[in-house]
């Protein structure tokens, strides 16, 4: 509980920008207070009025900058960020300043000015100046950390979908796999060398597909599913009618998947799941809305949830590089799901 506090209220952090505000303000007293015609009831007074000005200005650019920051990320809105981002600054700054100097105004004099619109019209292009060089300087932070911050993404997205891959080209030849397969193989040579052809036809498919998309961050959907054909008939081959795996709609030319998300699916439903004449396993791949749904029913073999969570959590990395929508997982009594989205190439 007290490391959570701590998280949620940084108040170290707030101390020191704290400290930084009535150090400016001291600052700013200092620079325009005429020690040899001005008592210390006005130095405090302009003090107070230095406060105001930086307080308000400070915290008002940092809620705008934090409303703008989930609206408009610099690295996808560059332009709008920076041009939205300097309007609402210059605009919040005016009416902030103006806002401090006429309650100061009536504070210390106990009226406003005689001629309050033409007194906030001389006096404004000082707001205004003061929030554009403000706005100038969070626009230039921002932009150059972003940009080495999307520099070490990218690195770091290369890394990790080059490791993804590779993981995804171990489950395919694996041991265990190339067992089970020629085992299968072996058996049909002597019952049906038809069938033989057939399945090493689909093999070479299916691992033609790994060796080809493996330098790919992004495969159409109508590939996949081709390569899933291929996947299919093997599993289907070795367990017969024990599993059904089927697939009821039809993908789009721009729509798109990470390479073997459907496979390594499928892949955890039989690693996963007792398979038997008593106790079939059924695979279902469909459409909802704009996501892909991978659903079977439910019949966990002993201590398998470990290696699900590993498998889940590798899919998710992969899918936050590509889109903000998130990988949704569903499971009751009978049936488990996973959907993923579908992520639209755009030709631009």
């Amino acid at each position: 509980m007290k490391v959570s506090i701590i998280k949620k209220y940084p108040v170290r952090q707030h101390l020191i920008n704290l400290a930084a505000m009535l150090l400016l303000a001291l600052l700013i007293t200092l620079f325009i207070f005429d020690s040899r015609d001005e008592g210390f009831r006005i130095f405090l007074i302009s003090y107070v009025w230095a406060l105001a000005i930086c307080l308000t200005q400070s915290l008002g650019h940092s809620y705008i900058y934090k409303l703008l920051d989930k609206k408009y990320s610099w690295q996808e809105h560059l332009v709008k960020r920076a041009i939205f981002g300097s309007l609402a600054i210059i605009g919040y700054s005016a009416i902030a300043y103006l806002a401090v100097q006429m309650i100061m105004f009536l504070l210390v004099y106990g009226a406003l000015p005689e001629n309050p619109i033409y007194w906030a019209l001389r006096t404004s292009y000082i707001a205004i100046l003061i929030s554009f060089l403000v706005s100038a300087t969070f626009v230039l932070i921002a932009f150059f950390q972003n940009w080495k911050k999307s520099l070490l993404e990218a690195e770091r997205f290369k890394a990790e979908m080059l490791q993804y891959k590779y993981e995804a080209l171990q489950n395919q030849i694996n041991p265990h796999f190339l067992f089970n397969s020629f085992n299968v193989l072996s058996d049909l040579v002597y019952e049906d060398q038809k069938k033989a052809v057939a399945f090493i036809s689909q093999m070479s498919q299916l691992f033609r597909y790994v060796l080809d998309s493996r330098d790919k961050e992004l495969v159409p959907i109508t590939e996949e599913l081709e390569f899933i054909n291929a996947y299919t008939y093997l599993l289907q081959t070795r367990f017969e009618d024990k599993l059904s795996i089927r697939q009821d709609f039809k993908a789009k030319e721009d729509e798109m998947i990470v390479p073997m998300t459907l496979q390594l699916l499928i892949e955890n439903c039989v690693k996963h799941n007792e398979i038997s004449g008593n106790q079939a396993l059924t695979v279902h791949i469909s459409r909802k809305g704009e996501y892909l749904k991978v659903e079977n029913n439910l019949q966990l073999k002993a201590a398998s949830s470990e290696s699900k969570k590993t498998g889940l959590a590798n899919i998710r990395q992969q899918y936050s590089y590509f889109t903000d929508r998130k990988i949704v997982i569903g499971e009751s009594d009978k049936h488990f799901s996973v959907e993923v989205p579908i992520i639209k190439w755009d030709k631009q």
